[in-house]
């Protein structure tokens, strides 16, 4: 009997739980990964190093500090990681105010996800100076109910830290959150933090991201009736 009563209490409070979903930002909402590969080449190149597209999709979803202690040694200050991380972001930006490269259904999928009871929120490694000019820039800054950056975590991905802050802020178990990513850490780490996590393909293939819950080619394939099956929410409403 006890155990039924349990079943039952668990069943009531996942009913009790708004469903979220956590966005990665480069990549999934924001086409950026030409702005950020241009944009560590120039850092590089102002130090003489070459830095490719294969070394630069290895870093993919790392915070700068990580990227930068893997190229240049432990050695490295962190005054200067601060300096050299303050010059690549400064570039970045510039580079998306003159042209933002919003990802194809992102708007539409923010729209639906709050209009179905979703909770949202963004998850990334990146500065809180890019997030706040990429929600600008999408117009849905009001619609996210919590925002992590790299500034509010110590670890990067794969270290599930990002996730476990943003599901602690919008007040949602893990449970109950799904991670849209397109990264491979991103993935890990939304599997280390107990949550779902839909892949989406671009800057990494479907085989590297076998190891999602969900793969998806576009972000117009993503439904919240889909998502809510995914972590056994009920519907809305």
């Amino acid at each position: 009997m006890g155990g039924v009563s349990n079943r039952l209490r668990f069943s009531y409070n996942r009913r009790m739980h708004t469903a979220a979903v956590i966005f990665d930002m480069d990549g999934v909402l924001v086409d950026s990964y030409q702005a950020h590969f241009a944009s560590w080449r120039r850092v590089y190149g102002d130090l003489g190093i070459d830095y490719g597209e294969v070394a630069f999709a290895a870093d993919f979803g790392r915070t700068s500090r990580d990227i930068l202690r893997r190229t240049l040694g432990d050695a490295l200050t962190e005054e200067r990681i601060r300096e050299l991380d303050g010059f690549k972001e400064a570039y970045f930006r510039d580079i998306l105010r003159e042209s933002f490269p919003a990802m194809d259904g992102a708007v539409e999928l923010i729209d639906s996800l709050v209009a179905d009871g979703f909770r949202i929120a963004v998850g990334s490694s990146g500065p809180p100076e890019n997030i706040a000019l990429s929600l600008e820039k999408l117009g849905r800054t009001e619609r996210f109910s919590a925002i992590v950056t790299g500034a509010d975590v110590t670890r990067g991905k794969p270290d599930p830290q990002v996730f476990q802050l943003a599901a602690e802020r919008l007040g949602v178990p893990p449970a109950l959150c799904v991670v849209v990513e397109d990264a491979v850490h991103g993935i890990e780490a939304a599997r280390r933090a107990g949550m779902k996590g839909v892949a989406l393909t671009g800057t990494t293939t479907r085989d590297q991201l076998a190891h999602a819950d969900l793969i998806v080619d576009s972000l117009r394939q993503i439904m919240p009736a889909k998502l809510r099956a995914l972590i056994g929410a009920p519907p809305s409403g």
